[in-house]
């Protein structure tokens, strides 16, 4: 007992050593109040300012100018300034302690607003071609009344159909017509959400409000994976972080933070049978964070004094995925088994696919990419800085988590996306060990909290490169979006929909009912064909027109744009095909406007 009220004074005068007042003169004293009031009244001048300024600075934006730095290059400077003035505020919202709960709470909030509702209110449809699909995926399955048949790659949402399911529920109980309504605001709506479970997670190892918003503040400024649109990994991710929390809250370190309360390491029944839930939801809605769940969850359970917690969540967890796995999953698994066995024994392969050649992407993407992995780089070094210069995190599960997602990154590439999933699921407790490296009370917190402030204005703006610096392809028009819907209200049963990458609003529409081609897909040697002359590179993918089941080839302006960032094919492709086709009398245009063609092919006329 007596080695447990040591530890537990240890921690809490660490936390709370900058806290006791200097004896000082009345006059000295007066003197500190009048700059506390006037830094009270900077954090609340400056809030509601740089949120007018950025509503302001959305008024004329021309989005036709995105090139290789998409809405970096269009934004104009007063963004920038309110960004910067955001930023500013925060740094002395946490410079006072007097700081209340709800000021950094607007802070936060108002940060997410700026980064994740911009797009949103800039553009008139829904942003990301992948957020398409999933509503299209979402629309079939209330068609079909639950699992879609001949849904070709995009069967795997018949075997992890948890958040298609919920809102074709949530749309048939609503009476809504489809999730396109409130799918354009999903980005700004989950990160606000998400802000709970994180501030539970970061609750769970200290009661500093400044490590607890700065830490919130640092994930959402290096938060640039993308993964909060309207999409299954964005749900299971909320449900990760969710669970996390809840699992760190039980643990017996987590009291030590408590004062008054007793942990007695056993889970209260109606906790864990939440916590299981919400395990099985994930298990059935996403193929990839089971594994990162059950991976922080072994983590978690190597101190001993936090087994008697962790253990049976983790083990009810591995039973509800390998019965997932066995049973629904298993057509999927089954046929993917080999290439999973054989990525085990590529490790460093699968560490590096994420990691692209960047020798054919567009000048600015290069700039872009590197970027991304600087700041990707700089959260590690610092999380790891922070391990070594702040020893009570490392009594903490936090770095535990840090290096939980690690493990998967060696074992599978998961398509060269896992380097970043594995950033992404790293990030919660990460931030928190950023947090307690730049602002943990010091002799002069003020001058600390001022000082960071350069650095954290750095990761803020590395975040934007990753997340706006793509946007070009990213964006559609509307003549882009009414074209993908000819396309769907046209197109007879069984017709062949043809694009050169995904980057089509409404190309999955009718998946279930016409096959989609992606040439971009394709192997090099077609794409090369495709390149040397495109009629006769377009011959083996609509061979099977017919006046009744003809093919589609739709050409836009966000195809080209894709081309472009990606270097996949040469940037000129869109329009050399559009030339070659009109000039092919079996290809018919029977939709056309300033950003997007689609042609009809019946079949070569005798």
């Amino acid at each position: 007992m007596g080695k447990l009220q040591t530890l537990t004074g240890g921690r809490m005068a660490s936390f709370t050593g900058a806290v006791a007042r200097r004896p000082g003169t009345a006059a000295g004293d007066r003197r500190r109040s009048g700059r506390t009031t006037a830094l009270q009244w900077a954090t609340r001048l400056i809030l509601p300012a740089a949120l007018a300024l950025w509503l302001l600075s959305l008024r004329h934006v021309d989005l036709a100018g995105m090139r290789d730095y998409g809405l970096l290059q269009v934004l104009p400077v007063l963004f920038w300034v309110a960004l910067g003035l955001l930023t500013l505020g925060f740094c002395l919202a946490l410079a006072d302690r007097r700081t209340g709960g709800g000021w950094f709470a607007g802070y936060v909030l108002g940060l997410i607003a700026v980064i994740h509702a911009t797009p949103t209110l800039l553009y008139p449809t829904l942003r990301y071609s992948w957020a398409w699909k999933h509503v299209a995926v979402v629309d079939a399955v209330i068609r079909h009344h639950g699992e879609v048949p001949h849904a070709d790659k995009l069967a795997i949402y018949n075997q992890w159909p948890g958040f298609f399911d919920l809102n074709a529920f949530f749309l048939q109980a609503t009476g809504l017509r489809s999730a396109l309504g409130y799918a354009t605001w999903t980005p700004p709506v989950f990160n606000a959400v998400l802000l709970a479970p994180l501030l539970l997670l970061h609750r769970t190892v200290t009661r500093d409000r400044r490590l607890i918003w700065g830490a919130a503040w640092v994930y959402y400024s290096c938060s640039w994976v993308g993964q909060d649109y309207f999409a299954p990994q964005a749900f299971a991710f909320l449900l990760f972080v969710t669970m996390i929390a809840l699992v760190m809250g039980q643990l017996p370190a987590s009291a030590l933070y408590r004062t008054g309360e007793t942990r007695t390491n056993r889970w209260p029944v109606g906790r864990f049978v939440v916590v299981m839930v919400i395990a099985a939801v994930i298990i059935s809605s996403h193929p990839l964070t089971p594994f990162m769940l059950i991976s922080a969850l072994v983590a978690l359970s190597l101190p001993r004094r936090n087994r008697r917690v962790v253990l049976p969540v983790l083990a009810g967890t591995v039973v509800l995925a390998v019965l997932w796995d066995a049973t629904v999953a298993r057509p999927y698994l089954s046929e993917n088994l080999n290439d999973f066995l054989g990525s085990l024994l590529k490790p460093d392969t699968n560490v590096v696919s994420g990691l692209a050649a960047l020798g054919a992407a567009a000048p600015g993407q290069v700039v872009v990419s590197w970027v991304d992995r600087g700041l990707s780089a700089a959260v590690f070094v610092l999380a790891a800085i922070a391990f070594l210069a702040r020893p009570w995190v490392r009594r903490t599960g936090l770095p535990l988590l840090v290096v939980a997602p690690l493990p998967l990154l060696v074992a599978n590439a998961y398509g060269g996306e896992m380097i970043f999933r594995a950033y992404l699921f790293a990030l919660p407790a990460a931030s928190l060990l950023i947090a307690a490296l730049l602002l943990e009370r010091s002799g002069r917190p003020r001058l600390q909290v001022l000082a960071a402030c350069p650095l954290l204005l750095a990761l803020l703006g590395g975040l934007m490169f990753g997340y706006y610096g793509k946007e070009s392809a990213n964006y559609f028009t509307e003549e882009e979006v009414a074209a993908g819907r000819f396309v769907a209200a046209t197109a007879p049963p069984g017709s062949t929909v043809v694009s050169l990458t995904s980057a089509v609003p409404g190309l999955y529409l009718r998946y279930d009912e016409n096959p989609q081609v992606q040439l971009d897909e394709q192997d090099i040697r077609d794409r090369r064909r495709l390149v040397n002359d495109p009629v006769k590179g377009l011959e083996g993918f609509v061979k099977r027109a017919s006046p009744t089941q003809p093919a589609y080839i739709i050409l836009s302006r966000a195809q080209a744009a894709d081309l472009y960032q990606r270097g996949i094919l040469p940037g000129g492709t869109v329009q050399r095909m559009e030339s070659a086709l009109s000039k092919t009398p079996d290809y018919i245009p029977v939709y056309r406007s300033k950003d997007a063609v689609v042609y009809r092919y019946q079949g070569a006329k005798g």
